[in-house]
């Protein structure tokens, strides 16, 4: 893959989950209703996941502007 596509990716998928995360809060809108914990749970995990692929690409990116 190539260098910027991966910082571009990287810092998408850091990005994007951050600001769904404040828009769910209520501070940029009305924010989401999940219903119930396995919800709650489900939205945190994905968070997460989306927030480290992310990080990884920003690290093979850098990898590969330095190498």
């Amino acid at each position: 893959m190539n260098k910027w596509s991966e910082l571009l990716i990287g810092l998408i998928l850091i990005v994007v989950p951050i600001y769904i995360a404040f828009y769910s809060a209520g501070w940029f809108g009305p924010g989401w209703n999940f219903w119930s914990a396995a919800g709650e749970f489900f939205k945190g995990a994905l968070f997460w996941i989306v927030i480290m692929i992310g990080a990884l690409f920003v690290l093979l990116g850098i990898s590969d502007i330095k190498g």
